[in-house]
């Protein structure tokens, strides 16, 4: 690995295992409507996800990217957290029956759902903002031309809301060393197995340090968890490091898809994360810029490496 390339922390020892990071007794239940008021947290498991990201200060850009949680959520827990002192990095993270109990704190009547007064003028406002009308005469002529009877903060709130499309920019990405990770896994094709003397279908691991290009590349035969998990240390052995951050490319992989919605694989998937010290941001689809310049690791392998081979 490139000299300048350093991970932020050194990977466990082989044969390590994961850290149990749940304490005796703790499971991750459902929480009720009311805790879940907040956004779209819908377990503790999800929380102390969160205080993982609160406590490796992340933006709230960034969390809202890999959590899919509004920026006032993230605003909230992040309050709620620093209340309870759980964002302090000396200190060990709470359990998840510690998580519950505190829960009341965070019961809230949300706020009532109110539907703007300029709701039914929504496509004029947007065709006079496209025009480059600022609110006030936005206001005005919404009150001249088409009898708007409401105030002029309600047109500025609804604005300040109000989504306009605008030309998609690509801004070039650039990362520190050490600071991120890309993991990409995806059929490779038939490949001859030493250990079976057959040819199997197989999937192709790609792990790729974002700011040297520098890739760990393993071929598995399944997708099971434990195969999953084996790659990361595999990979973090062979950096002899781990990076802050992994981002999940080729969310239409099973297991890359289970490590994010299955709940037994998401928090086996947490529990090594949390175990090594990275932090997981998946890469949202269609969204080929958030990828810096590093082309999709599997596309590359089975195009350049295995067609040498075959050549």
């Amino acid at each position: 690995m490139d000299g300048r390339e350093r991970c932020l922390s050194v990977a466990a020892p082989v044969g390590v295992r994961l850290a149990d990071t749940s304490r005796s007794g703790d499971t991750a239940p459902h929480l009720t409507q009311e805790q879940i008021a907040m956004g779209k947290v819908t377990t503790v498991l999800d929380i102390r996800e969160l205080l993982r990201q609160l406590r490796a200060q992340e933006s709230g850009r960034a969390i809202h990217r890999a959590t899919g949680l509004g920026r006032p959520t993230i605003a909230k827990y992040r309050r709620w957290a620093e209340q309870a002192g759980w964002l302090d990095p000396a200190q060990p993270l709470p359990s998840l029956s510690e998580i519950q109990a505190r829960l009341p704190s965070l019961q809230a009547a949300p706020p009532p759902q109110m539907v703007s007064t300029v709701e039914p003028y929504r496509a004029v406002v947007t065709q006079l903002l496209e025009r480059g009308l600022e609110i006030e005469a936005i206001y005005q002529r919404l009150k001249d031309e088409h009898g708007y009877p409401g105030k002029y903060l309600s047109v500025w709130r609804f604005v300040r809301r109000l989504s306009v499309t605008r030309p998609d920019v690509t801004v070039r990405v650039e990362v520190e060393p050490g600071a991120e990770a890309q993991v990409d896994f995806g059929y490779a094709g038939r490949i001859f197995d030493p250990a079976t003397q057959t040819v199997r279908r197989a999937w192709a691991f790609v792990m790729t340090l974002s700011w040297s290009r520098h890739q760990y590349v393993e071929f598995v035969f399944d997708q099971t968890v434990l195969t999953w998990l084996e790659l990361h240390r595999h990979a973090f052995e062979f950096f002899d490091g781990v990076p802050r951050k992994v981002v999940l490319d080729n969310l239409k992989a099973g297991i890359i898809q289970a490590s994010l919605d299955d709940p037994t694989v998401q928090r086996a998937y947490r529990e090594c994360a949390e175990h090594y010290g990275f932090l997981i941001a998946p890469c949202r689809p269609a969204t080929p810029q958030h990828k810096g310049k590093v082309e999709s690791g599997v596309h590359y392998v089975t195009r350049n490496r295995l067609r040498r081979r075959r050549a």
